[in-house]
């Protein structure tokens, strides 16, 4: 309690302990504002100066090889199948023995066919012997001009019976010859259709006995469709991408698996007309293949080289953001404040790097390091960009990727 004395207060000792935890509290209360964070440092982003550059501009294609000559063997003559002379499956040369027919009926047909010469041929040697004696006889009038005319006439059925005769032995021969049947040329031989033992008649199915597909040179053939080749052609109108001297065209392959086959090959063909059912025309390409590593009906990838693209904008795939609207990159302006720029982006170039078709220009600075802690309209301090890929890095485009244009 407080108590009044003359001209002073005093407090009692109880009151005095009330104001100094009154004091005590307000001091903690003032101690305990801490002093504000210190404004947060701008971060650290590497950057790429945008410098247009000529590129390749290599398309890849799904494609499927495809023999460069394939040819059934078919059986001209029938008979019974004798024997299978060749391992299936494997390398056949040109003229290698691939079938035999059981050759004794071709072999007796075509002796009966030169017996028939030797009879025509005694017949001519008669008919000639008449003619000389009559032809005399008539001129002297000891004989009827009818006789003469017989006598010339069975001549000249002697003369064609004899031709006859020949060509049936031709055709024996021939015969004979269909019952050996070798490869017409060098390539893998299938397996075979007909069994030892079979009959085998050349009007009917069972005349197919196997094929041979050459495969060195392999065909690859891939599909261009309309949207592309029109897509090209404005490109190639604009400038953008200028097509090699006498169209002449070059073409990897890329196995599955990723590996490059090691052989390149050329454009040998395009079809003139777009299919009615897919919208695309056929072009083929032609590899040599001569450890025949490509086999008739593998599905590959045709990665077509020859053009060029001309004042391209490429950058690293990882600077390139998703956005609701599309594709967007970040751009550090003069002042090093960082910018939103939607961005229209093109194909793939090797693993790293992708083409941006709009919304750059050279000079512009892109965020290629520390893209994640960039926030639009804020400054941002700009140190060197990390190492670029490789100088081994592929050039061409990635197989099996397409556009990101394409994937919108």
């Amino acid at each position: 309690m407080v108590k009044f004395s003359k001209g002073r207060t005093r407090l009692s000792p109880r009151g005095a302990g009330f104001l100094v935890v009154l004091a005590t509290a307000a001091f903690l209360a003032g101690c305990s504002k801490e002093a504000p964070p210190p404004p947060r440092p701008a971060p650290q982003v590497g950057v790429l100066e945008i410098v247009p550059k000529t590129i390749p501009f290599s398309p890849a294609f799904v494609a499927q090889t495809e023999s460069s000559r394939q040819v059934n063997i078919v059986a001209r003559v029938s008979g019974f199948l004798d024997r299978i002379a060749y391992r299936e499956g494997e390398l056949v040369k040109q003229g290698q023995l691939l079938f035999v027919l059981d050759t004794k009926p071709f072999i007796a047909q075509l002796n009966a066919a030169e017996g028939e010469v030797r009879a025509q041929q005694a017949r001519l040697v008669t008919a000639e012997a008449t003619y000389g004696r009559v032809k005399p006889l008539t001129e002297q009038d000891a004989l009827p001009l009818a006789d003469l005319d017989r006598a010339k006439g069975e001549l000249d059925s002697a003369k064609a019976a004899l031709f006859a005769a020949k060509a049936k032995v031709d055709t024996a021969q021939l015969n004979l010859g269909y019952a050996t049947i070798t490869s017409p040329v060098t390539g893998l031989a299938s397996r075979a259709l007909q069994r030892q033992g079979a009959f085998v008649n050349s009007t009917a199915d069972s005349a197919n006995l196997t094929y041979v597909a050459a495969v060195d040179p392999v065909w690859v053939n891939f599909s261009v469709s309309q949207n592309q080749a029109a897509k090209w052609q404005e490109m190639g109108r604009k400038g953008e991408i200028v097509p090699p001297a006498n169209q002449n065209y070059e073409v990897d392959i890329v196995l599955p698996g990723g590996v490059k086959y090691p052989q390149r090959g050329r454009i040998s063909f395009a079809d003139p007309s777009f299919s009615q059912d897919t919208g695309s025309f056929m072009v083929r390409a032609v590899l040599p293949n001569p450890k025949m590593e490509l086999r008739p009906g593998m599905f590959v990838t045709a990665i077509m080289h020859g053009a060029m693209r001309p004042n391209a904008i490429v950058v690293p795939q990882l600077a390139i953001q998703q956005g609701s609207e599309g594709h967007m990159i970040y751009v550090v302006n003069a002042d090093n404040v960082a910018e939103v720029r939607p961005v229209v982006v093109g194909d793939y170039v090797g693993d790293h790097d992708i083409v941006v078709v709009q919304g750059l220009h050279a000079g512009d600075r892109v965020v290629v390091d520390g893209v994640l802690k960039v926030v639009p309209g804020k400054p941002v301090t700009v140190v060197p960009a990390s190492a670029p890929a490789p100088a081994g890095a592929p050039a061409a485009e990635t197989p099996g990727k397409t556009s990101a244009a394409a994937k919108k």
